[in-house]
């Protein structure tokens, strides 16, 4: 099977506070775009940002390893080096953590590094890594 890129439309309500959080701060490239969207590459999937300039952030959140996590949210699972390099970038831009970047589930099935924070529309996001990405489907996690 070969993976194929999803698609994801998302609201925001400041489609150039969305450009410099996704093009400067995530490193996105950018695709197509118009007045009311814009088109990014996050990690070879497509997202889109449409304005909604009444968009405001779902405020719900379930407790996972001890985190609340907000819901929903979106990211992508990236390899290690990735994740840390995201990790770095994310901190010196200065972007608030919701969760910290920690290793969630640790000596567990499922075993994985992980971060969340808000774009500024207040969309959550996560990124994660596995050290072995055949843990990414494990079953025998604890909840």
């Amino acid at each position: 099977m070969t993976l194929r890129p999803f698609h994801l439309a998302f609201p925001v309500h400041d489609l150039a506070a969305a450009r410099h959080f996704y093009g400067e701060i995530l490193g996105c490239p950018e695709g197509r775009s118009s007045d009311h969207w814009i088109d990014f590459d996050l990690f070879g999937h497509q997202i889109v940002a449409h304005l909604d300039p009444a968009a405001k952030p779902i405020a719900v959140e379930n407790a996972v390893d001890g985190h609340q996590v907000p819901v929903p949210h979106f990211g992508v699972v990236l390899t290690m080096a990735d994740w840390e390099a995201l990790a770095a970038r994310v901190e010196a831009a200065g972007v608030p953590f919701g969760i910290a970047p920690y290793v969630r589930f640790k000596g567990q099935p499922g075993e994985q590094a992980t971060m969340f924070f808000r774009d500024p529309s207040g969309n959550a996001l996560e990124f994660k890594a596995f050290a072995d990405d055949a843990m990414l489907f494990a079953t025998a996690m604890t909840r």
